[in-house]
């Protein structure tokens, strides 16, 4: 079985995308999707320096765009897996069919104008911690006030928050640890990003979406999504939720997954696929040079499309229009049939089965519409 890879922020390089506009229609392709996130891609791609890519804005509609790109020029049809990493999941999306890369492109241009901005509300900042005991790694983040961003496996988990914060975490850094602070705007994946979230969840309300038709992982617990407006909503959610990277490779264990293609700018997954897959093949698509190695692979790993059966799971959804509030329930707690789990307005809202709430779908306080889902009840634990 085959997976792709898109790569997230982070992983752009000063002139990446000179060698893609040898080919046919590349160059039209991204003016196009220039218009549409509000970039230059063109000009980024190509003659920008390292400060200029840097900017969250112009970074995020740029990966966006760079993987979409390379995908035209693969057999995504026997691509059995996608997954992507933090705004690489908007690209992976795209490859599903829950979103049109044009969609895909668009989301990428409001999520990177949104947390950019976000990012100056206050000083915040990141810092990688390589090494070290997992759980006494996350431990220490919490103790510091920070919050674990990402958990991205092989021995690698970022750390979020406040300056004075990462400040207090790398002076008394966990055992066996090492911590470097990373040169990014602001603390991603953390509730500092909250009015990037608001901003970007209304504009997704109104983005048309597909049924994935391959085995679509999601950052938030490393499961596959096969409900469309669900992967939008947790496109949204992710703005504040931490990247478990460290999950979706885990899926890619227990699916069988033989070989992966991390999509350009490559490198940072294959890096932590390489750590924790062993064995795996691992192909890494910069330049149009590397596409022929990557149709190989395809060729030797990839097969039909599948669908990834998951356990049974009901969604509970709201009875009247009308504001929501939720129940302080937290996500992974029991519950049982009938129990009311939040309230429209005046009127409840009631698990329809026993089991786990697996997924929040709709924030407190926030209006809703007759038979908009709310929660999602997995089976039982």
């Amino acid at each position: 079985m085959l997976a792709v890879l898109a790569p997230g922020q982070g992983s752009q390089k000063p002139g990446f995308l000179n060698p893609w506009l040898a080919l046919p229609g590349a160059e039209a392709r991204l003016r196009w999707w220039s218009a549409l996130s509000g970039v230059d891609l063109l000009h980024l791609g190509t003659d920008a320096d390292e400060e200029e890519i840097k900017d969250t804005a112009k970074t995020q509609p740029l990966l966006v765009a760079a993987a979409l790109l390379a995908a035209e020029h693969l057999p995504m049809h026997d691509a059995a897996v996608v997954a992507g990493h933090s705004v690489g999941e908007l690209a992976a999306s795209a490859l599903a069919g829950v979103l049109s890369p044009e969609a895909a492109v668009t989301l990428a241009g409001v999520r990177g104008r949104e947390m950019a901005a976000a990012c100056a509300l206050e000083p915040t900042g990141m810092a990688a911690v390589l090494g070290g005991d997992p759980d006494e790694v996350v431990a220490a983040i919490d103790a510091a006030g920070l919050h674990p961003a990402n958990r991205n496996g092989a021995g690698q988990i970022v750390a979020a928050g406040s300056m004075e914060g990462l400040d207090k975490f790398a002076a008394e850094p966990p055992a066996k640890a090492k911590v470097i602070r990373l040169k990014v705007a602001g603390a991603f994946h953390t509730p500092f990003m909250a009015p990037a979230e608001a901003a970007l969840g209304r504009i997704a309300a109104g983005i048309p979406t597909g049924t994935p038709d391959r085995i679509l992982l999601s950052n938030l617990d490393g499961t596959a999504v096969d409900h469309g407006p669900t992967m939008v909503r947790r496109l949204v959610r992710q703005i504040t939720a931490p990247v478990r990277w460290d999950l979706c490779m885990e899926t890619f264990a227990a699916l069988g997954v033989t070989a992966v293609v991390e999509l350009t700018p490559a490198g940072t997954l294959a890096g932590l696929a390489k750590r924790a897959l062993k064995g795996i093949e691992i192909v890494q698509v910069n330049t149009p040079a590397d596409l022929a190695k990557a149709r190989d692979a395809i060729g030797r790993h990839g097969g039909a499309a599948v669908r990834f059966e998951s356990s049974a799971a009901w969604v509970a959804v709201a009875g009247t229009s009308g504001r929501f509030v939720r129940s302080d329930l937290a996500e992974g707690s029991q519950v049982e049939a009938g129990q009311v789990i939040g309230a429209v307005d005046s009127v409840d809202v009631a698990a329809p089965a026993a089991g786990v709430l697996t997924e929040w779908l709709a924030r407190t306080d926030e209006p809703v519409a007759s038979g908009r889902p709310l929660a999602r009840i997995g089976g039982q634990a």
